[in-house]
């Protein structure tokens, strides 16, 4: 059985993802991790996708956009607080911070993040 954990938000990055953007790690069990994410205003990620893992997406602050590209269908959404979505395994996808602030969203991953050669890079939008 896991033991229960508690964690703060740390004020610096962890680390930075594979996209470019800040992590701040948050918490793990077997069967998923928990991160902080943000990436400055005017910023870009670079365009992903993830070999094993799903992920589901929180955002928390700022404004921006997310490109995602599965098989035949493609969307570019609006990020907004308070907006959840989803990226499943072998989805392509990429976002931005637009407007003055940076943007800011919590995800789970599933199974928790195994690596740094999870992330493959694509071709995206920006």
């Amino acid at each position: 059985m896991a033991k229960f954990s508690t964690a703060k938000l740390p004020e610096e990055p962890t680390e930075h993802a594979p996209d470019g953007s800040e992590v701040r790690a948050l918490l793990s069990l077997a069967g998923g991790s928990m991160a902080h994410f943000r990436l400055a205003a005017g910023a870009a990620s670079k365009a992903v996708c993830h070999r094993s893992v799903d992920e589901l997406w929180f955002v928390l602050a700022g404004q921006g956009e997310m490109w995602r590209r599965q098989g035949e269908r493609e969307e570019v959404i609006e990020l907004e607080p308070g907006l959840c979505l989803s990226v499943p395994a072998g989805m392509h996808f990429q976002f931005r911070a637009r407007g003055s602030g940076a943007l800011a969203a919590v995800a789970v991953t599933m199974p928790p993040w195994p690596g740094a050669d999870e992330a493959v890079f694509v071709t995206g939008p920006w």
